[in-house]
């Protein structure tokens, strides 16, 4: 039996940045925190013939290239494995389709528990470009690489993405008292909408690749942004921090109609009135996660459950993706 685990992720700052319609002409940064809520992959072997896996689906077929699961199928043909006499089963703590990069996360921990199958040791770079391979050039998602990458290494890690396709990593360098400020006081509200990020990001990466001036420029300031934001995080102005989210998130919605829409907008005013400094909706628009940074957040939690709100409490990732179980 091998069980790996992948944290999900928020995004601190730059986000966007991180595709290769604009890393690969202008060079991407930004910032992002793993948080400690997980995919699970489960594998172990069977004594029947078939690969059976299991996830909001039961697949159960003679050989991996059959499986309807595009994640699934090309990882193991990724891994050179057929799947036979295997069962495989994926769990998440929190549902897709909301923001915190779960399909980087599906498929970071997936490639970790057959890498495990395997005896490969894979280091985290390694294992990040192994799920972007399957996502980005096998699956032609357009999506970015930020997922995978924070998934992979954990912590509250700077990324550079380069033209040419590689990755530089380094963790934020914050205080202790400003860590533990920053995770008392970012608080995540969930809208209560999924939606699919592919559709909001392929309209961002359609204008980039036809260099859109209005998106380039959008995105050129939503990584100066990230730089900043990196700047008052080291120096411990978390105040300031909060205000580059403000006015990120309102320049994200300056990429796509789908963006937001006017039922989050009410909810961000009444955050803005009620405690919250800053704000954005995590992940590529459209629905998922509020996520506000409050140092009043008894007022912003009150104001938030009276319209409706679920909180969900998390602290900090600083494992990566890895193995949990393994016997």
């Amino acid at each position: 039996m091998i069980i790996a685990r992948s944290p999900l992720r928020i995004s601190l700052g730059g986000g966007g940045t991180d595709l290769p319609s604009y890393y690969e002409q202008h060079t991407g940064f930004l910032i992002a925190a793993a948080i400690d809520k997980y995919v699970y992959i489960t594998l172990h072997e069977t004594f029947v013939p078939d690969l059976i896996v299991k996830y909001s689906k039961l697949e159960r077929v003679a050989k991996a290239s059959e499986l309807e699961h595009p994640i699934i199928r090309e990882a193991f043909a990724l891994l050179g494995l057929e799947g036979r006499s295997m069962e495989l089963t994926s769990m998440a703590d929190i549902p897709a389709g909301t923001g915190l990069g779960s399909s980087g996360s599906f498929t970071t921990a997936l490639l970790k528990a057959l890498n495990s199958h395997k005896k490969n040791l894979v280091h985290p770079a390694e294992l990040a470009e192994q799920a972007c391979d399957i996502e980005l050039n096998r699956l032609h998602e357009p999506i970015g690489k930020q997922d995978q990458y924070i998934a992979s290494y954990g912590g509250i890690t700077c990324f550079k993405f380069l033209p040419g396709g590689r990755v530089e990593a380094w963790p934020l360098k914050l205080s202790e008292e400003t860590r533990y400020n920053l995770e008392d006081n970012l608080l995540l509200f969930f809208t209560g909408y999924a939606r699919s990020a592919s559709k909001i990001l392929k309209e961002q990466d359609d204008k980039s690749k036809s260099a859109d001036k209005s998106m380039t420029e959008n995105l050129h300031f939503v990584k100066e942004l990230g730089l900043k934001s990196q700047s008052a995080l080291e120096r411990g102005d978390l105040s300031e921090f909060a205000g580059y989210m403000h006015v990120h998130w309102q320049r994200k919605k300056e990429r796509s109609g789908g963006m937001s829409n006017p039922q989050i907008n009410e909810w961000y005013d009444t955050a803005m009135a009620n405690g919250a400094l800053g704000g954005k909706l995590i992940g590529a628009g459209g629905g998922g996660f509020l996520m506000f940074y409050a140092e009043d957040k008894t007022k912003l939690r009150h104001a938030m459950r009276e319209k409706g709100l679920k909180e969900v409490r998390f602290k900090f990732d600083f494992e990566g993706t890895k193995v949990v179980i393994s016997g």
